[in-house]
């Protein structure tokens, strides 16, 4: 069964500074991945990236952008193909939450 949280060692580079690996280690991905997760899921009809981190102005961009290859990966959230274009005109992926049966 996947769960929420990305082992800290897959977060970096092996050829990384070592501060950029204490780093890793101070990152809590089963909070970020969690929030992101139902983000989406209160999309039905799919959201995109603008419409995410429209719902956490205080976090860092990349500490929003950075959970959905991790929730991709586990099936928790997939790319419809579908297009939208974004706060900047260009166009972003639609995401839609996928069925916990799914998974």
């Amino acid at each position: 069964m996947n769960s929420f949280g990305t082992d800290p060692e897959r977060l970096s580079r092996k050829d990384s500074i070592d501060t950029s690996n204490e780093a890793a280690h101070t990152v809590d991905t089963s909070k970020l991945e969690s929030m992101v997760y139902e983000t989406i899921r209160k999309f039905p009809r799919g959201c995109i990236s603008d419409e995410v981190r429209a719902q956490f102005p205080a976090y860092p961009y990349s500490s929003i952008t950075a959970r959905y290859r991790a929730l991709i990966d586990k099936n928790f959230i997939q790319d419809t193909g579908e297009r939208r274009p974004g706060r900047s005109g260009r166009n972003q992926r639609v995401m839609i939450a996928t069925p916990p049966a799914a998974r």
